[in-house]
């Protein structure tokens, strides 16, 4: 007994002992980076010098936050200005082995060009330009010209280029020709050739002068240089300050996910999406491509909750969603086309929770004790129904999944199976990259902690929640990290929680990918590959529409965009910003917010007369086609329930008044069509109610029109709903509707409607379900012109 006290003692003597060691080296670790200095970079240095250090310690550079400026070797780049570096250096104990990170290390690095004095301004631009080099006068964009290829990169480029003229035209009717050869005035030249080898994969370089020249180490560079040409002429007009940009990224991964499971979304808008973040220089795309609804809102009832799965399938062709999906073609083409514009598509399958489309497909997958959007992982049918899925996607001799990474998600299931979940994990990380490709994940092992190993060899880890996943203790096991922290950007339209619209001041001022939660990661740690910011449809059935989603995404994606590329130091101040992003455009021929060029608020003025419409608004916008619509000098338009006009505008976006006097025949069909685009209709039921319609959900006022009887219409909306107006009375405001329901334990749980309208323009009547009646003015507004409500 007394040998068992003994050795008891020694032992906690020996711990006690070894903590007060470590304490000791860590202290000294501490005062050694304190005193660490960096030498200056003399004149000729091609590498930076590291700082002194004493015999028994280490000093190891892992990463800087300006590779192009000076890498993760200690290799010096070729700045244009003078640039400050941050560098992340680990100093390790050489006896212990215990390490320490020096972070606060900071050296300027001399530019080619020390001066800017009295020269060009720097471009505004987002994201904005890393390094710029003005010089005096401006290079007067040509209405026509030249693209002009290296002959040596004419495989590579032409695609680039061929864009890049598709895109001068649609944004300013600029018709440029795509050639090889060695470049002229007045032309603009694409080559892979340069002595500025350190920009790596996306950095470039883009001068103007008496041409408009384009380099870079990689294809993408070059890419990413055409999308700040076409901003620069967006900004600028013909006449672009002439100058030199040296530009890169200071995170490699820059993206955006979108949830399509639990609300469709068109393929045309995931297209014009992949334009947008091209323009903007994001460069990943997660598509989330299952997901559920949540139970309480369906009865609590799991059968009757919505659930969906995005792909079509061969292996299982009653799993493919019936209100809408992706053909396999249509997948495979839209991965390919994101890649010639500098963006890697990322599919996502979401297992084993919020899986509830596989298990309506069969029940036997699903979890009787954990839900049924929960896949039972103890049942092996689980793993082969998963393995066979997965594979129809990524095997053969044409992939689905086209690109290099695939996401299998993995988060939020009960931690009371934390070995078999962990496995499971293990199983289908193993099994994708099994196939060559990358897996993602999402961060779930801090959460369900055991002591089943999971891979991380080659893992990228979307860190979403640190409760879930502690990204220090992830970096530490091996994972690669993707900066996606919910508290901060997390968009989950008109839900109540996390954000409607994420804080786009806050994230401007104060957010950088390498802030995970409350975690703070150094600048250039090289597990650290950037951010993506997410768009949750949580709430399905909620009103919310394509539309919605983009008003709420799109300046969230111009703050990010800057604050991923450029990180914290460049760009000015956040109004003066946001000043610049009010005025960019989406992309060449995207305007999904439907904003209409116009001198004034009046956007529109229509008074027919004699089959005649010009636009009093001052704007021109003529009439496109009158189709068979009769026209009177005393009653306006005719409508006859077969004909329609066609106008020049497409839509108008928020915020909108849309006046018309309208004066309706008896008879009128039901949904009966006023106004309509490709997005939207106005109509009137047969009892003359008026209404409108898109995507599916149908909202209508409680006004009767009176058939013979002239009345005057006013439509307003913003992003919050759509107020109605007649003869200049205030009659209904849809907005702020509520759905309240209680859920197995008796909580109420609200699910707010969405009533909002981008008003439809492109066609008054329709040839098939028209209205019948008479039309005498139409007036459209940019703005609410009227508050009563």
């Amino acid at each position: 007994m007394i040998k068992i006290i003994f050795s008891v003692l020694c032992g906690i003597f020996s711990l006690n002992l070894y903590a007060d060691t470590d304490s000791l080296v860590v202290d000294q670790l501490n005062k050694v980076a304190e005193t660490l200095i960096m030498p200056e970079v003399k004149p000729g240095d091609t590498k930076i010098r590291f700082p002194r250090i004493p015999e028994e310690y280490e000093l190891v550079l892992k990463g800087t936050d300006k590779l192009p400026v000076v890498d993760a070797a200690g290799n010096i780049g070729k700045a244009l200005t003078d640039q400050e570096v941050c560098f992340y250096f680990v100093l390790t104990d050489r006896k212990s082995g215990i390490k320490k990170d020096v972070t606060s290390l900071k050296l300027t690095i001399a530019g080619e060009n020390r001066s800017m004095a009295g020269t060009n301004a720097c471009p505004a631009v987002i994201p904005a330009l890393r390094e710029w080099v003005g010089e005096n006068g401006n290079y007067s964009f040509r209405p026509q010209g030249r693209i002009v290829i290296d002959p040596n990169y004419a495989g590579k480029l032409k695609e680039k280029a061929e864009i890049l003229a598709a895109d001068l035209k649609e944004q300013g009717n600029w018709n440029y020709t795509v050639e090889t050869g060695k470049p002229l005035a007045g032309d603009i030249y694409l080559t892979l050739a340069t002595s500025d080898g350190q920009l790596g994969e996306e950095g470039y370089r883009l001068i103007i002068d008496n041409a408009i020249h384009i380099e870079a180490p990689a294809v993408r560079g070059v890419f990413w240089g055409t999308r700040t040409l076409l901003q620069m002429l967006s900004q600028q007009g013909n006449e672009l300050a002439k100058g030199t940009v040296r530009d890169y990224p200071k995170y490699a991964r820059r993206g955006f996910m979108l949830d399509v499971a639990r609300k469709y979304i068109h393929l045309d808008f995931v297209e014009s999406y992949m334009k947008i973040m091209a323009y903007y220089k994001m460069n990943e795309f997660h598509i989330h491509l299952n997901d559920n609804g949540f139970v309480q809102y369906f009865d609590n009832d799991w059968d009757q909750t919505y659930a969906a799965f995005r792909l079509e399938s061969d292996l299982f062709p009653g799993l493919t969603a019936k209100d809408g999906h992706y053909t396999k073609a249509e997948f495979r083409a839209l991965q390919i086309k994101a890649m010639t514009y500098g963006i890697n598509v990322v599919p996502e399958i979401d297992v084993p929770a919020h899986s509830l489309a596989f298990s309506h497909y069969r029940k036997s997958l699903g979890s009787e004790k954990y839900g049924m959007d929960h896949l039972d992982i103890l049942n092996p049918a689980t793993y082969g129904f998963l393995d066979s899925l997965f594979k129809e996607y990524i095997t053969g001799p044409d992939p689905v999944f086209v690109g290099p990474e695939v996401h299998i998600g993995t988060d939020e299931y009960s931690k009371e199976v934390a070995e078999e979940f962990r496995a499971f994990t293990d199983h289908y990380l193993r099994y994708v990259q099994s196939f060559g490709k990358r897996a993602r994940m999402w961060g779930a092992l801090t959460h369900a902690q055991g002591k089943t190993p999971v891979t991380s060899e080659g893992v990228i880890m979307n860190a979403w929640y640190n409760g879930y996943a502690d990204p220090q203790a992830m970096v530490a096991a091996g994972y690669d990290l993707i900066s996606t922290p919910d508290a901060y950007l997390y968009i989950v339209p008109a839900a109540g929680y996390y954000y409607d619209y994420l804080n786009t001041k806050f994230l401007y001022e104060k957010w950088e990918p390498v802030m995970i939660g409350d975690q703070v990661f150094p600048f250039g740690h090289p597990q650290l590959l950037g951010g993506t910011f997410a768009l949750w449809n949580d709430h399905c059935g909620n009103g919310i529409t394509e539309k919605d989603i983009h008003h709420r995404v799109f300046p969230a994606m111009q703050v990010l965009a800057q604050k991923m590329w450029t990180g914290g130091s460049i760009g000015g101040d956040y109004d003066t910003f946001c000043r610049i992003a009010l005025t960019m455009p989406e992309a060449p021929g995207i305007n999904i917010m439907g904003k209409v060029p116009s001198k004034s608020e009046l956007v529109l003025s229509y008074r027919p007369q004699n089959r005649k419409m010009v636009d009093l608004s001052g704007n021109n916008y003529g009439v496109v086609n009158m189709g068979t619509a009769g026209c009177s000098k005393t009653d306006g338009l005719l409508f006859d329930g077969k004909s329609q006009v066609e106008l020049p505008v497409s839509e108008i976006g928020y915020d909108y008044t849309v006046r018309f006097a309208i004066n309706p025949e008896f008879g009128n069909k039901e949904n009966a069509v006023l106004f309509h685009s490709p997005h939207a209709q106005v109509v009137l039921n047969k009892q003359g109610q008026l209404a409108f319609m898109r995507e599916g959900y149908c909202y209508h006022f409680d006004c009767v029109l009176k058939p013979g009887q002239w009345a005057d219409i006013a439509i307003q909306g913003d992003h919050k709903g759509t107020a109605l107006f007649v003869d200049g009375k205030p009659i209904q405001l849809l907005q702020g509707k509520e759905r309240i329901v209680k859920d197995k334990k008796g909580r109420e749980n609200k699910m707010y409607i969405q009533q909002t309208l981008v008003f439809p323009l492109k066609w008054i009547g329709d040839t098939e379900n028209g209205f019948k009646g008479k039309m005498r003015s139409l007036e459209v507004y940019n703005r609410k012109m009227q508050s009563d409500f």
